[in-house]
């Protein structure tokens, strides 16, 4: 069994709040003030030092608070940082773990009108309120984005739509490779709308009347996050219109070419992102070998044409799927830092 870690965070926790306007008016009805919780280093209030900031995007279901807590037999991300420093592995740093829980479960940190304009709010909003709180490095060389599945692909985008924001990107099993992680969920989805007359609306009603929420529920709840996220439609409740006819499941291929348009096995052919890629000091990815998303796949297929483009990045594989895989930070956050002017 492994060791548990007794020791408390050696840092301090603060936490600020932003109220944004690119989240106000969202067609969920989500809070457009969101909390932002921030680990400072330990010896923060005895000096004058401004410090890298590093930003933890939460994945799917998650929350950058769910970040901060007690795990047994494991270790807060806090405890993490504070171990790397400790050992040497990478020098002190503010990181903040914004709350980017929606009504639909999760975030991808993109704009759309149904959650909030979530992938503006993080560089126009979050990154400048923390400059004003904290005593921050102001150069994006000094900045790095993180995070592991939807926090993974949410960080990977800040990359390629705003490498003139962050010096360093790390992705951990992020979505990509569309057709391979989303589509076998289609099916699902259309099974459990089914059983309650097809209707979006009395699906995510009975959810909000349940108790908990089984499986097959789950997934169909993710694929119209996603919908929600790629392909959103003011026409439709909610905003929210799946891109397959409710009968076959035959994909439209109108709607599904809007999803790839966020791809980023799509978006790196698009020279504007290429060249955001090329202004990081680092973009690191990574992915579980057996990933129950096929995400291994994506990003293998997303390697490949960084490399055929001549953009600089690291990518490794490991044993693993997409669970349990805190454990990458250690390779991560040491790269990150080394890369960034602190």
């Amino acid at each position: 069994m492994p060791q548990h870690r007794f020791e408390p965070p050696r840092g301090r926790l603060e936490e600020i709040l932003v109220d944004s306007t690119h989240l106000a008016g969202n067609l969920l009805g989500d809070p457009a003030e969101r909390r932002v919780a921030v680990y400072l280093p330990e010896g923060y209030e005895n000096g004058d030092r401004a410090y890298p900031l590093f930003v933890s995007l939460a994945g799917f279901t998650g929350s950058g608070l769910k970040q901060l807590a007690w795990r047994a037999f494991e270790e807060s991300l806090p405890q993490r940082i504070d171990r790397l420093v400790q050992a040497g592995l990478m020098g002190p740093a503010i990181f903040a773990f914004p709350d980017g829980f929606t009504s639909l479960g999760g975030n991808q940190y993109v704009d759309t009108p149904v959650m909030g304009r979530w992938e503006s709010f993080l560089v126009d909003e979050m990154v400048p309120s923390l400059e004003r709180a904290f005593r921050l490095l102001p150069s994006a060389a000094s900045r790095a984005i993180f995070g592991k599945s939807s926090g993974g692909y949410g960080a990977l985008i800040q990359g390629m739509r705003h490498g003139d924001r962050w010096g360093g990107v790390a992705c951990h099993s992020g979505d990509m490779g569309f057709e391979g992680c989303y589509r076998g969920d289609f099916p699902r989805a259309l099974v459990a709308l089914a059983a309650r007359d097809g209707s979006i609306e009395t699906f995510l009603e009975s959810l909000s009347d349940s108790d908990r929420i089984g499986s097959d529920d789950f997934h169909a709840l993710m694929t119209l996050a996603m919908a929600a996220s790629y392909d959103p439609d003011s026409g439709s409740p909610l905003g929210i219109r799946l891109p397959m006819d409710p009968h076959t499941c035959e994909v439209d291929p109108e709607r599904w070419a809007s999803w790839l348009n966020h791809d980023p096995v799509e978006l790196i052919e698009r020279a504007e992102c290429r060249d955001n890629l090329l202004a990081l000091r680092l973009l690191f990815v990574d992915c579980g070998r057996s990933d129950e998303y096929n995400l291994q796949f994506g990003a293998r297929r997303f390697a490949t044409r960084l490399s055929q483009h001549g953009v600089p990045h690291t990518y490794e594989e490991f044993d693993g799927t997409h669970s349990g895989i805190d454990h990458r930070l250690d390779s991560s956050l040491p790269l990150l830092y080394s890369a960034l002017d602190v």
